[in-house]
């Protein structure tokens, strides 16, 4: 599904569904990812979610609130929650918010 400034496009593997997320987070398109990863949720019930999130260029708190609210839907349905791709800026972001002590990441899409 692409947006203005970004995209996300969701493929299942091996009952894993990954979300990679390129261009801008914003309030905007936030919500527009958040419904995408949300609906596939619901209908694929995958064993774990990956956010990737490499393409990344800009993320603004909106997208703080979308890794969080998709760790907290997957962790309620008992969904393993990964997040892989993330910049140093990013990680920074992220590490600031205490998603660190939270959120699983992995240095790549392995």
């Amino acid at each position: 599904m692409d947006f203005e400034n970004g995209s996300v496009k969701l493929k299942t593997c091996e009952n894993t569904l990954w979300a990679h997320i390129s261009g801008e987070i914003d309030h905007h398109s936030a919500r527009i990812i958040r419904e995408a990863i949300d609906t596939s949720l619901t209908s694929l019930s995958p064993d774990a979610l990956i956010l990737e999130l490499s393409g990344i260029t800009f993320m603004d708190s909106s997208g703080l609130g979308l890794v969080m609210g998709r760790y907290k839907k997957a962790s309620e349905a008992g969904i393993t929650f990964t997040v892989c791709g993330v910049s140093p800026r990013i990680r920074k972001m992220f590490d600031m918010a205490g998603l660190d002590r939270i959120i699983d990441y992995k240095e790549d899409k392995k």
